[in-house]
């Protein structure tokens, strides 16, 4: 395949500053060719931005008229199960951004209909696509395979809310309103307090449930959530813990992100910067502590100045081209919202008003 064609369905804020500006760039390998936007003031804003040749009204004109390789959907989640589904049935490979969707079972349709029409549906979970958790994931397969360091004894992710913008280029915008859409409603048995409460945690958090996964290499289940929504704790089916402290402290300039993964001589750390950050990855921490091995060492790796954001475009166009395999697909990330509704039923049942706020 020569030049990836790439249609996008969706041009705002998220569109442009995490997803546009980085394929826009990416010029020997793709070209964006089509764009469906539903504003048409600022859809020509943004394709003159852009230099996309090609403007829809309606992401069916854009699978029907436009020739595209691959489509990147940065819709709003609680949109994809009214939309995503016609791409996937149209045999286009597609990209959404995290989750999958708000609820189980919409997620459980999209995974449906994508294995049914074998059609490629990466979901963008970013931070696996950020050169220190690359290298980190490297890492710990080493150690968990060779056993110098160990057992893999805890995983522990540390994400207080902060400046997750890092001060971004503002997304043009020529001010016409968004039509009213069809947003996916919350779980048939959850009241409107769960559903709005599962609505936050998946915004907020679920790039960390992923990221435990991803660790992990296997699935994990709840087991502790205290009353003031700050920590949850698990056990993976291996039998390491896990341990997700969500709101600890607050901060308002910096962003604050962590990931430990302990083994029993031995951790590595990966320290994350802020989502919208400009080509700038993580900084990875290697301790190793076995006296078989030598002496005590903290080794800190140099990553590139390539952000998460752009490695993960990189990482879509490259699955599109069948070179390797995208970093998360529409089936494992529907285990995250399975996880993600235990932990609201958890709160629901323990303490009676579901997840309390930090």
């Amino acid at each position: 395949m020569s030049k990836v064609r790439i249609g996008f369905v969706g041009g705002g804020g998220m569109g442009q500053m995490a997803h546009l500006s980085n394929y826009a760039v990416l010029a020997d390998e793709c070209e964006v060719v089509a764009l469906a936007e539903i504003r048409p003031q600022s859809a020509a804003l943004v394709a003159a931005r852009y230099g996309i040749p090609q403007v829809y009204g309606h992401h069916m004109e854009l699978i029907e008229q436009a020739k595209v390789d691959a489509i990147v959907a940065p819709q709003q989640y609680r949109h994809h199960a009214a939309l995503i589904p016609d791409i996937l049935r149209a045999g286009i490979p597609v990209f959404t951004e995290k989750p999958l969707s708000l609820t189980v079972e919409a997620g459980r349709e999209l995974v449906r209909v994508g294995e049914e029409t074998g059609t490629l549906h990466m979901v963008g979970y970013h931070k696996r696509s950020d050169p220190a958790m690359e290298r980190a994931k490297k890492e710990v397969d080493a150690w968990k395979a060779s056993g110098d360091f160990g057992k893999l004894r805890s995983i522990r992710v540390t994400m207080p809310p902060g400046d997750w913008t890092a001060a971004a280029d503002k997304p043009l915008n020529a001010g016409d309103p968004y039509p009213s859409l069809q947003q996916e409603p919350g779980p048939a048995d959850f009241t409107e307090e769960q559903t709005r409460e599962l609505d936050a945690f998946v915004n907020y958090y679920i790039h960390q449930v992923n990221a435990i996964r991803f660790f992990l290499g296997e699935n994990y289940k709840l087991t502790f959530g205290d009353r003031a929504g700050v920590l949850l704790v698990g056990e993976s089916d291996g039998g390491v813990t896990v341990s997700l402290e969500m709101a600890p402290y607050l901060t308002s300039v910096e962003w604050h992100e962590h990931i430990l993964v302990a083994f029993e001589n031995g951790f590595v750390r990966v320290d994350l910067p802020a989502p919208l950050v400009r080509q700038q990855a993580g900084k990875v921490t290697i301790y190793k502590d076995n006296a078989r091995r030598g002496e005590p060492e903290i080794s800190r790796p140099i990553m590139p100045n390539v952000s998460a954001m752009r490695s993960q475009a990189r990482n879509f166009l490259a699955a599109v081209r069948g070179e390797r395999p995208a970093p998360c697909l529409a089936k494992e990330a529907l285990e995250d919202l399975v996880f993600a509704r235990s932990y609201i039923d958890f709160m629901s049942r323990t303490y009676g008003n579901g997840l309390a706020k930090a």
